[in-house]
């Protein structure tokens, strides 16, 4: 009888769980709808979008930058003895410039935006909420979704593409002191091997995936703050999830983008 009312107890759980996930599913992409309703509609808050990239973008610099580098120099040491065994270290810089451009610069970068940004922007909205900001703005006749969502969503749409060229030609950067470490090098030699076997199709998918990462991030983001419940717990909760979920749909995006571009190469 325990054993019984025991399962079915983890039963109904778990039903529970997938009605919670599947209505959280259904009320983001109802705010996904209405933010591109929303972002065609005056007015158009060009000085809020300046100020969001700033944050988004500039502000992510150090931290982006810092990890590129070290992304390149660790990926360079650890394939140089694996080329070596086979004789094809010339290749070293081909390959590195191929793993940061296709994969790993556009998910590392994409991660990091979404544990510094992501948090930020569902702290930010989350303590709006709960000390009434958004509601005193909706009395006064403005348009708190216009101001907050749509301006922090198209920030992080532009930036985080940038951000991850950016993180790119740090990492190659990371990648040339690495190989002269144990080698000698010129920086114009190892940027045109680097290059020699990237092409516009590698570029491409690459950043058009970077794209919905941003537009992504700043969605999760923006609907965990303005949505925020619980009051002062409510603040944490937002931040925590608007990482977790962010992180989880930029895997699930990249593993979308890796199919497609499968079938046309």
């Amino acid at each position: 009888m325990i054993k019984n009312a025991a399962g079915i107890m983890v039963e109904d759980l778990s039903r529970k769980g997938w009605r919670k996930a599947f209505l959280l599913v259904s009320l983001m992409v109802r705010f996904t709808i209405r933010f591109f309703k929303e972002v065609w509609r005056p007015p158009y808050e060009f000085n809020e979008i300046v100020k969001q990239s700033y944050q988004v973008g500039y502000k992510s610099l150090p931290l982006v930058g810092i990890t590129a580098f070290i992304m390149g120099l660790v990926l360079t040491v650890q394939f140089r003895p694996s080329l070596a065994d086979f004789g094809a270290v010339s290749w070293l810089p081909s390959l590195i410039a191929l793993s940061l451009i296709k994969e790993i610069g556009p998910v590392i970068t994409a991660l990091i935006c979404a544990g510094k940004v992501g948090s930020s922007i569902g702290a930010e909205l989350s303590s709006m909420k709960v000390t009434e900001q958004i509601d005193a703005m909706e009395v006064s006749g403005a348009n708190p979704f216009n101001y907050l969502v749509v301006t922090r969503v198209i920030s992080t749409t532009l930036m985080i593409p940038m951000l991850v060229i950016f993180a790119d030609a740090i990492g190659l950067i990371g990648s040339f002191a690495a190989v002269n470490i144990t080698d000698s090098m010129g920086f114009k030699l190892f940027l045109k091997m680097a290059l020699a076997s990237v092409d516009f199709f590698d570029v491409l998918p690459a950043f058009i995936k970077t794209i919905f990462f941003g537009l992504v991030i700043g969605i999760v983001g923006t609907y965990q703050g303005y949505n925020s419940e619980n009051g002062t717990e409510g603040v944490g909760k937002a931040a925590t999830s608007a990482v977790i979920i962010g992180s989880l749909m930029v895997f699930i995006i990249d593993m979308i983008a890796v199919q497609i571009t499968a079938l046309f190469s």
